[in-house]
């Protein structure tokens, strides 16, 4: 009984809390007479562990779960069959238990953040798990669908970063790699692809670094240089060095064969450069700067390689516009000071701007832009200039609504030139018209340059009535039969679109007074060769400017097409200063006529005078007699 007690006893084994497996020794084969007794002792032997076990740990077993498993069923097989083992009978028995099913929707409940943090034990640990948390809600390894969404969405970001803060993505990039090491790698390539269009020695002596008050990048001590013999580069250093660079004859280089240095030459150290940048500037074609800033200039400009063909045309140099030229949303200059150096011989000087604020500023229309200027101040060779809006007497003066209607502007705005005792060689170096002509003396001008508004916004019939007289004033100018045209007169670029009431806000006016103070004239040598020039004209013209010893006042008008200042950078290729000569040889012929019809009353008023005064004589005369 004892070795069939022994055969089955089952043993447990306890995968787990909530499931009990039963395994039992394989039994060897007994026949049909031995399998009654066999059901009979292991009966009795499972009623009586049922009564008298003791309960055990939960770590062997469960107690209750054992009490309630049903015992092995016997079930019958035929001979010869092999018995199978109680272990898959208990297997192939379903479990009763009643704790079975709520363990297993307790292990199904989802693990809170809290509860993986508690089970962190270091801080790195825990930065992972938020970080998952935060991408995934859930603790799980990252899969590659993760990987990807995790990829498309910095692909996205940096994306919508880049069109919607440039200037902020960028500064980033330079915070992240502008290193101590990487330095000049970052200033190199920046300042190649800042400089992609000009042929510039761009060198900087301290770190570019991102602006995070205002938004902006900031280059600090920059040199900038323009020489035939440098090449395009963006480099590390002093300013310095890269000005004794500059100016090394012994560093030649192949290319001043082909580039004869006919151009403005210059080299200047820049404390400080503000720039912001838009990408959507830059797709659109006009440049990836969006604003500049520009803070203590110092330097020379050098214009003393240019030279020029007598019977070259100046619109020949303008600029030819390109795709991705600059258009500044807003310019801003200060502390600006340099050396001039001109042609010919001409004595240096000194020109200084002390602020310089403007709404925009393009390549395509350099000089136009500083005609309309916000503000702008300075000093040329010691002779003060300004540039700013005009101010009228009505501006802080209460208007009704019905006198505003009826005293409406017709430009959009009003902007006041002024220059004060700029010395005379300016302006006749290099000239044939009247201003050619006076060798000594200083000249005061005030400006008001008026830009029209909209068309629709305009007094029409004002507009017309101006634009009407001056090519009726141009239609009757005197033109020398003797001079070939060699460009087109003010008459042929006004009247060259076929301007009509609809598009009047093509034109420019510039209301002009120069005041020439204590000038001295000279015939010159050889006769001008200007189509409005009357050689007759020449000797009385230089004789009433000898005359007078105090000043003259000129006052006249130049309406221009605004497709003149289209490519120009200066007042000679926009060929304002023609006009301005043709305008002021006007008002000297006028000058001249009048004094020539004061003379000829002063003669008629001393002949009468003198006849009257004979005629008392012989009155007298004959009374006496």
């Amino acid at each position: 009984m004892s070795f069939l007690r022994s055969l089955a006893r089952p043993q447990f084994l306890v995968s787990r809390p909530s499931q009990i497996l039963w395994r039992a020794r394989p039994r060897p084969t007994f026949n049909r007479s031995s399998n009654v007794l066999f059901s009979v002792a292991a009966s009795r032997y499972l009623s009586h562990r049922k009564d008298s076990a003791p309960e055990r740990s939960e770590g062997t077993f469960n107690s209750e779960a054992q009490k309630k498993a049903p015992p092995p069923q016997n079930i019958p097989f035929k001979h010869g069959e092999e018995e199978k083992p109680l272990a898959d009978q208990t297997k192939s028995a379903p479990n009763p238990s009643p704790e079975q099913p709520s363990r297993k929707v307790e292990e199904r409940k989802p693990i809170t953040k809290e509860q993986l943090l508690a089970r962190a034990n270091n801080v790195i640990s825990r930065l992972g798990i938020r970080f998952k948390w935060l991408l995934k809600k859930s603790n799980r390894p990252l899969n590659t669908d993760d990987y990807s969404a995790l990829f498309s969405w910095l692909m996205v970001g940096n994306a919508l970063v880049l069109i919607l803060g440039t200037t902020t993505f960028v500064s980033l990039l330079i915070f992240v790699f502008n290193t101590v090491f990487a330095q000049e790698f970052v200033a190199r390539k920046l300042g190649e692809f800042i400089t992609k269009n000009s042929n510039l020695t761009v060198t900087f002596e301290h770190a570019i670094v991102p602006g995070w008050s205002d938004g902006k990048i900031s280059f600090k001590k920059c040199f900038v240089s323009r020489r035939p013999k440098l090449s395009k580069r963006f480099l590390k250093g002093s300013q310095a060095e890269a000005f004794a660079k500059s100016m090394d004859k012994s560093d030649r280089m192949t290319e001043e064969a082909v580039d004869d240095g006919n151009y403005t030459q210059f080299d200047l150290t820049i404390e400080e450069v503000n720039i912001s940048l838009s990408f959507s500037k830059w797709v659109n074609g006009t440049g990836i700067v969006d604003t500049m800033e520009m803070k203590g200039i110092r330097g020379v400009v050098d214009r003393t390689h240019v030279h020029w063909d007598p019977d070259d045309d100046a619109t020949n140099y303008k600029n030819v516009y390109q795709v991705g030229d600059f258009e500044f949303n807003s310019f801003r200059m200060e502390d600006v000071l340099f050396t001039l150096l001109q042609p010919n011989n001409f004595r240096p000087f000194e020109v200084a701007i002390y602020n310089c604020e403007l709404a925009r500023l393009r390549k395509h229309w350099l000089f136009y832009d500083f005609l309309n200027a916000n503000n702008m101040s300075g000093a040329y060779d010691n002779a003060l200039f300004t540039v700013h809006k005009r101010q009228r007497l009505n501006d802080f003066e209460e208007v009704s609504n019905d006198q505003k209607a009826s005293a409406k502007q017709l430009y959009k705005r009003v902007n006041r030139l002024r220059v004060d005792s700029l010395n005379i060689d300016h302006l006749n170096t290099g000239l044939e018209g009247p201003f050619g002509w006076i060798s000594s003396g200083k000249v005061d001008m005030i400006g008001d340059v008026m830009v029209p508004e909209d068309v629709k916004e305009l007094n029409v019939s004002e507009i017309v009535g101006i634009i009407a007289a001056s090519i009726q004033k141009e239609a009757t100018r005197y033109r020398n039969p003797e001079v070939n045209q060699k460009k087109q007169d003010h008459f042929t670029r006004l009247t060259n679109d076929n301007t009509t009431s609809s598009d009047v806000s093509k034109y420019l006016v510039l209301d002009l007074t120069i005041r020439l103070n204590n000038v001295r004239a000279s015939v010159p040598f050889k006769a001008p060769e200007l189509s409005y020039v009357n050689y007759a004209l020449i000797r009385p013209i230089v004789a009433y400017i000898n005359s007078r010893n105090a000043f003259i006042e000129v006052t006249s008008r130049v309406v221009k097409n605004i497709k003149d200042f289209s490519g120009s950078w200066t007042i000679y290729d926009s060929l304002l200063m023609d006009d301005i000569s043709e305008e002021v040889y006007d008002s000297f012929v006028d000058y001249v006529a009048d004094d020539e019809a004061r003379l000829v009353r002063m003669r008629k008023v001393a002949f009468w005078s003198i006849q009257l005064l004979v005629q008392v004589i012989v009155f007298g005369l004959g009374a006496l007699a």
